[in-house]
């Protein structure tokens, strides 16, 4: 399953956007344009969607509750919605497609509850659902939940709430790794920020583990100057997982380091490897060059594929969003679509190259060469800081 569009109203930054998606798809844009709000439509309808997302409500709660999730720019009309539309193929081969909508409003009177105002679902345009019905009109209460978090009303469209729920999201933060024995703090939900990987990687069935493992090795040995071996062994005291490396050395057996010990981009770049290679459903990826070497992160869209090709069927095809200011990232993405986010006074805007910018590219200019300036800032050089 591929999402081949997305239409948003009122949701955070953005008052307007209808854009298309492709398997791989680069947000580009300034500081605060809302990468990461556009990002957080998928993550929001994973939580819907999973059984221990908590639903509509906690999802609400999550962000602030609906006033923090409205756009600021929002005026007369202040509903919040959400359409996405999803490729799919059925066991037969034929094509499908899906069509999700939910639009939220505040109830405006009493509890001042966020209610569904619209929750529709077709297939191949059949409509399979059309909300509020006559059971929402006669118990208002039912439309403070959307029916994607409900096993027992989602079966005509379940494999499209499997698809939400099978959102992974991340962008790994190597000290939260690093030290979690001392931190050991609670790992947010879904672990966005790489905290439990070592716990992830742990609970994986030995085989696949070991597999993916030998994988991110591979990739490891040719990255990371002096890199040797990666094994994953238990700490016989304490019962703690950690990951450790073997560098070359001038010793005969090389010396051997935890993952306390591994720079930040060797943590990055194995977080990455082992995402790509943990679930089928969309990965987003948010800035997946910090801390890497031009000379990797101009491979990464190769890397990606490569990896994804190299397993099942299904997983091969797998979605890939990548959040980047990475001039080095966006060199080369053949075939792949790049969406430039643009703040303004009625919110920002998303769009892919226009004709003149497409010319500019197909006249040997690079993606990077023709679109990142227009995400930088203007007048910095003449900020009191620089004075």
């Amino acid at each position: 399953m591929h999402v081949t569009r997305v239409e948003l109203k009122n949701w955070r930054n953005f008052r307007d956007v209808n854009v298309c998606l492709g398997s791989r798809t680069y947000l580009i844009g300034a500081n605060a344009s809302g990468k990461s709000n556009f990002l957080d439509v998928f993550r929001f309808l994973r939580s819907l969607a999973q059984s221990e997302g908590g639903g509509l409500q906690r999802a609400l709660k999550d962000r602030g509750g609906l006033t923090k999730l409205r756009s600021l720019h929002a005026r007369r009309d202040p509903e919040v919605r959400i359409v996405l539309e999803v490729a799919d193929e059925a066991e037969n081969g034929t094509p499908v497609t899906w069509s999700y909508t939910l639009s939220l409003k505040s109830e405006g009177k009493g509890q001042q509850r966020v209610m569904v105002s619209e929750e529709h679902v077709s297939r191949d345009g059949k409509t399979l659902l059309k909300r509020p019905d006559e059971s929402d009109r006669g118990d208002r209460e039912r439309l403070t939940q959307t029916h994607l978090e409900q096993i027992a009303a989602n079966a005509e469209f379940r494999p499209l709430a499997e698809f939400f729920a099978s959102v992974t999201y991340l962008h790994l933060v190597p000290q939260l790794l690093k030290h979690g024995d001392e931190i050991s703090g609670r790992v947010l939900e879904h672990d966005p920020f790489g905290q439990g990987l070592l716990q992830r990687i742990a609970k994986t069935p030995m085989k696949t583990r070991d597999a993916r493992l030998r994988r991110i090795e591979q990739a490891l040995k040719k990255a990371v100057p002096l890199f040797s071996n990666l094994r994953f062994v238990q700490d016989l005291v304490s019962g703690l997982w950690h990951l450790e490396a073997n560098f070359a050395h001038w010793r005969v057996h090389g010396a051997w380091q935890r993952e306390d010990q591994f720079s930040d981009g060797t943590l990055r770049l194995i977080g990455l490897l082992w995402a790509l290679q943990d679930g089928d459903g969309p990965l987003l990826l948010e800035e997946p060059e910090l801390s890497l070497n031009d000379g990797i992160v101009e491979n990464i869209p190769l890397m990606i594929d490569r990896v994804l090709r190299g397993r099942k069927k299904r997983a091969s095809s797998r979605q890939v969003l990548v959040s980047t200011h990475s001039e080095t990232l966006l060199q080369n993405p053949s075939g792949d679509v790049i969406l430039l986010i643009e703040p303004g006074n009625n919110g920002s805007t998303v769009r892919q190259p226009n004709e003149e910018e497409n010319r500019q590219i197909e006249g040997g200019l690079t993606p990077a060469e023709v679109l990142l300036p227009k995400t930088r800032p203007t007048g910095m050089e003449q900020s009191d800081l620089f004075a």
